[in-house]
């Protein structure tokens, strides 16, 4: 594994190691800290966070694997779970089998949630779980490196520059995937693209795809993508917490022609991603992809086809879709009252209201459209028309 040091997860030995390391990271233990009290963190911090610092050796003290490690997780993102959503829902997992490692290849629309929910649904199904693709961009501090590799996640080393870095860093990640897994026997979550798909339109990077086959170029693309067992992962919100945020950005970068962050914008991002409010949750796993599929760009379609067309469709996306500019007059989409029970309707409507309600009107639009744009894709796919 020397050749891939610096990117993958931590092994078992390791944990034990590690976790005494956070246990005493002034900064992890700050964030704890602020996390728990949010009100007492400033004025207290001194007090509190010697008390975070002794409950958390309490909690990792016996923990000496990763799978040990996210048994004792796991009742924490369950009551997140529970928290932050009115439920989730999946699809597709009779189709898994335990011995068969596969690349989950999935939408992306929250930078933690995403994998997270994923993870969820095949702990809770007895399957394994993946390894997670996380760009370095996340990982400006230590202890967040930490905690993701503990938590079987890998990096991807999007912040290089230089074109012969760049692709050097495909080609490591490349060999890693696919050494994952053909001889670890792990399966591998990975995003379709870099970034998240702020205006709800998600669609295949065939650059990705590439990526895959890039470490056995001698061997026919189809044969490479079919060992790797490409499962697409549609994965749908009813809300997402930050489309505020999203339709901010959309309509400063329409305005100016670009973005820049603010300092711990990513920061708070992760944040109400993981504490927002989303609604029903669903995961829906398609069937694995692999023949008939010659090149990047076919498959980048047929991964689409099956994403889009599984994405499951909440009242909201079809409130939204009916105010939208964009409305596509060639596809015939039912009105959202035909659908749903009047109930769900007007709770729908009544949030969505609210959201509208707190963005400018010059943000408004964009809201709307990502909301809109999953009803699009998937009307086009049920027609048979190109996306």
């Amino acid at each position: 594994m020397g050749e891939f040091e610096a990117i993958r997860p931590y092994a078992d030995a390791e944990v034990p190691g590690i976790l005494s390391r956070l246990c005493a990271d002034q900064a992890f233990l700050d964030s704890l800290t602020r996390f728990r009290f949010p009100r007492l963190a400033g004025p207290l911090g001194w007090l509190l966070k010697p008390v975070i610092a002794h409950r958390l050796r309490r909690v990792c003290a016996g923990i000496r694997t990763v799978a040990q490690l996210q048994d004792k997780v796991e009742p924490y993102v369950d009551r997140t779970v529970e928290h932050a959503t009115d439920g989730i829902g999946y699809s597709g997992l009779e189709r898994l089998r335990r011995e068969r490692p596969y690349l989950f290849l999935a939408n992306h629309r929250d930078i933690v949630m995403d994998p997270a929910f994923v993870n969820y649904a095949l702990y809770h199904a007895g399957l394994p779980t993946p390894r997670i693709a996380i760009g370095d961009n996340l990982l400006q501090k230590p202890f967040v490196s930490d905690l993701m590799r503990l938590n079987k996640s890998f990096i991807v080393h999007r912040s290089l520059s230089g074109r012969r870095e760049k692709l050097a860093a495909f080609q490591q990640l490349s060999a890693y995937i696919n050494h994952s897994i053909r001889q670890d026997r792990e399966s591998i979550w990975i995003a379709q693209a870099e970034g998240r798909a702020k205006d709800g339109d998600d669609r295949t990077d065939s650059a990705i795809l590439k990526m895959f086959h890039m470490s056995r170029k001698d061997e026919p693309f189809a044969q490479v993508i079919g060992e790797l067992g490409l499962v697409p992962v549609a994965i749908s919100y009813e809300y997402d917490p930050c489309d505020l945020a999203k339709a901010r950005e959309l309509e400063i970068r329409a305005r100016t022609g670009g973005y820049t962050k603010a300092p711990g914008e990513d920061d708070a991002s992760i944040a109400l991603g993981i504490t927002g409010y989303k609604g029903r949750v669903h995961i829906h796993f398609a069937e694995e992809v692999g023949e008939g599929v010659d090149d990047a760009k076919q498959l980048a379609a047929e991964v689409d086809r099956r994403i889009l067309g599984n994405y499951r469709l909440f009242p909201v996306h079809y409130l939204a879709y009916a105010q939208w500019d964009g409305r596509d007059p060639a596809l015939d989409v039912p009105a959202v009252d035909t659908l749903f029970p009047a109930a769900d309707v007007e709770r729908a409507r009544a949030e969505l209201r609210k959201r509208l309600d707190a963005c400018t009107p010059e943000q408004r639009p964009y809201l709307v459209l990502q909301y809109a744009n999953p009803v699009r894709n998937q009307y086009r796919v049920k027609a048979g028309l190109p996306l």
